[in-house]
């Protein structure tokens, strides 16, 4: 498990002195929030949570504490730190992924839970339907029915000479099958081969090297796990020559390509949940929210190295343009 202390001090937050703390104490209530997840978070979106939250009057040592459990990208630990947070009487606990949120859902019926950018949340059974989510679990997904579907169009767009894409999925992380069965119906109207590529952990760069030999381009699946390592998984797809996409904080990172919802905004509107919990509302009463904006972003140094050259057509359409 990752340390609080030292996650807070990567993403540039201060942990307050214990003063402060009983000065919460003389202002009324304090809620305790839980925060869990499979790895560390981009910066980025830990930041725009903590922005939402200061937007509906909650600072973190004062009216609230957020306890972090993170691991380090592995499910493993996720049941033990789920209960963890439960024996904490945490008030809220927000689920950062689809494993932690189903870890945090066997761990209790009675906490209430807000997961955040989790793909298909009814077919993995995370919740019985998005307009009434029913139990003590809501939250926000981070896809839409064809998403693996546009990335397909824009790698293909990319490279019209395109016939085999690998897809990189993690095998622990329950959305991966469905994003894999959507990937494939997908291709075949583009008339394109999926060659799936289980991905397990920083030991099986090597093998993800190998098994991707032969494809034209690569699909990155969502997964906290991918999401872990998206650098050297950038890294390694620019030595294998191959087109690649994902989500954006991938092309951040030098990833060619991203096509996704803009995550900060929905970690920041994961907040909006959080407030309406604590003052009352249950989470069976809450909707789930789905994106209804995608942004693409192109990293133009990236595309160099491999010897791109960006159609027209895609940097005009393009939301931000890394050079």
């Amino acid at each position: 498990m990752i340390d609080r202390r030292r996650f807070l001090a990567g993403t540039g937050t201060v942990l307050l002195a214990a003063p402060l703390a009983a000065e919460a104490q003389q202002m009324g209530k304090v809620y305790r929030i839980g925060f869990l997840r499979a790895g560390p978070p981009p910066r980025a979106w830990v930041e725009a949570f903590q922005q939402g939250l200061r937007e509906r009057g909650y600072v973190d040592g004062r009216n609230m504490f957020i306890e972090y459990r993170l691991t380090d990208g592995s499910p493993d630990q996720l049941p033990r730190l789920a209960d963890e947070l439960v024996r904490l009487k945490i008030d809220v606990i927000v689920a950062s992924g689809a494993p932690p949120a189903m870890a945090a859902k066997k761990a209790t019926t009675s906490v209430p839970i807000v997961f955040t950018s989790v793909s298909y949340p009814v077919e993995i059974g995370l919740i019985t339907n998005l307009a009434r989510p029913e139990g003590n679990v809501t939250g926000l997904a981070n896809t839409s029915a064809d998403l693996g579907g546009k990335r397909l169009e824009l790698l293909r767009e990319l490279v019209p000479k395109m016939r085999r894409v690998a897809v990189l999925m993690d095998p622990s992380n329950p959305t991966n099958p469905l994003q894999l069965k959507e990937a494939q119906v997908a291709a075949r109207a583009l008339g394109l081969q999926v060659q799936p590529v289980p991905f397990r952990g920083p030991s099986d760069f090597d093998a993800t090297a190998q098994a991707m030999r032969g494809a034209d381009g690569l699909l990155l699946f969502d997964s906290v796990l991918i999401t872990t390592h998206r650098a050297r998984l950038a890294e390694l797809a620019i030595s294998s020559r191959l087109p690649a996409i994902s989500i954006r904080d991938f092309a951040e990172v030098g990833g060619l390509m991203s096509y996704s919802a803009y995550l900060p905004d929905v970690y920041r509107r994961t907040a909006t949940y959080v407030d309406k919990i604590l003052k009352g509302a249950k989470p069976a009463d809450l909707p789930v929210e789905q994106p209804t904006k995608f942004e693409l972003v192109i990293n133009i140094r990236t595309a160099k190295a491999l010897g791109l050259t960006i159609p027209r057509s895609l940097l005009l359409r393009a939301d931000q343009v890394i050079e």
